[in-house]
């Protein structure tokens, strides 16, 4: 089996790509993405050797506006890389896979149905991965389509984990616990497990923080809690969301403050978390520069959110042996890991804050009863290894 895997990776206002060759091993052969989207987007793409092959950034105008502009302008760029080399699979993250999706699948009319269903469960991503996919379908025509869930690394979580305090009927009707990012925590365990399988198999409390946030804890590779539930909307706050909130708030502002479920929902997902607190941006790099009261607030509530769900997260495994922070604000935003460490010394965390400002790929002393790790993510890696092996699956 030779040709190209193209992985599309859609987030709430990012899409990313990847192109696989498949020979006798996956090989990345360039990469990219369209960041900011409905803000400041700018199309990037790089080869294997991280070497630039493309940047543009619309300054003249006519810079999309959502999801599938943005896709137009990557397939359009795809066009002329990849000619002739076939394209025998697609594969795309797909945020909710609801109860029945627990495992990568090729994708059908039945299948698209009943992922449409899930759009209000994650109205933020569900409709962009769809949208990627159908256009794929027309781009692609008669080449097989993979969905990879990040939903389904969670789904070896207990019951206790699973579960909501209601009535059991609801969750025998979907509404539990399902957890998200889970590609990322699946590639994190996996690469550690590689690196050191002693470790590994561990108790690991995994920080997933970018515009969207959540942590997951693993043992033995599995998860086993999460921060997040049946939306993409608990949990610690994000970029534009809001977090962790008393239901009863929801009520308030519908039955007291006249908010319809659409303004409710807009707030919610789009104009809250540091977004919303800071009155400034959902960019810590620009909160950070900005300074100010409210900035500074945000910044600490974030990393106070983040620093209770390590310990609970502890809690929920029987300790930690390594704490590992990965995307975007994990990866690269040095004085928000300290922040978010403050105070956990009783878990037995500690930053070497030299290690730390070098951004090196393990921030705690040497001989720490607890590491502290900062991993790189590859999504697209994952949804790759999956959509081959689901290739193979139906060839054999």
């Amino acid at each position: 089996m030779n040709g190209i895997i193209l992985v599309l990776n859609a987030g709430s206002s990012s899409l990313k790509f990847a192109a696989f060759e498949v020979a006798e091993a996956l090989a990345v052969r360039f990469s990219g993405q369209v960041e900011g989207i409905g803000a400041a987007p700018r199309l990037t793409a790089r080869d294997a050797e991280g070497r630039k092959l493309l940047q543009q950034d619309w300054a003249g105008g006519g810079a999309p506006t959502n999801h599938a502009a943005a896709l137009g302008e990557i397939i359009g760029w795809l066009d002329g890389v990849l000619a002739g080399r076939p394209v025998i699979a697609v594969g795309h993250r797909v945020v909710h896979g609801g109860p029945d999706f627990a495992a990568p699948i090729l994708i059908d009319l039945g299948v698209m149905a009943e992922l449409q269903d899930l759009v209000p469960l994650a109205p933020l991503h569900q409709p962009h991965n769809l949208a990627g996919i159908a256009a794929a379908a027309k781009r692609f025509r008669g080449v097989p389509q993979v969905a990879c869930f990040d939903t389904a690394f969670h789904r070896t979580q207990p019951f206790v984990a699973d579960t909501f305090g209601l009535p059991p009927e609801f969750h025998a009707r979907g509404i539990r616990r399902y957890g998200f990012h889970g590609l990322s925590y699946e590639y994190i365990a996996r690469r550690l497990a590689q690196e050191d399988p002693q470790l590994g198999a561990g108790r690991l409390v995994v920080a997933h923080l970018g515009n969207g946030a959540s942590l997951c804890a693993i043992h033995d590779g599995k998860a086993q809690a999460s921060s997040m539930g049946f939306t993409a909307l608990d949990g610690v706050p994000m970029g534009t969301r809001c977090g962790q909130l008393d239901p009863g708030v929801v009520l308030h502002m519908i039955d007291t403050l006249g908010m319809s479920t659409a303004e409710v929902g807009k707030l919610l997902y789009s104009n809250s978390g540091l977004k919303g607190m800071s009155g400034i941006s959902q960019d810590v790099r620009d909160i950070e520069a900005a300074g100010g009261a409210a900035g500074e607030s945000a910044l600490d509530y974030f990393a106070y959110r983040v620093r209770r769900e390590v310990a609970a997260l502890a809690a929920a495994i029987g300790g930690i042996d390594a704490l590992v922070f990965t995307a975007g604000i994990g990866e690269n935003a040095r004085g928000l890991r300290a922040r978010i460490c403050e105070g956990l010394g009783f878990l037995g965390i500690a930053l070497d804050a030299g290690r730390n400002a070098a951004n090196s790929a393990e921030i705690t002393p040497p001989g720490a009863p607890v590491r502290v790790l900062v991993r790189r993510t590859d999504e697209e890696r994952m949804i790759a290894d999956h959509t081959l092996h689901v290739l193979t699956r139906g060839a054999a």
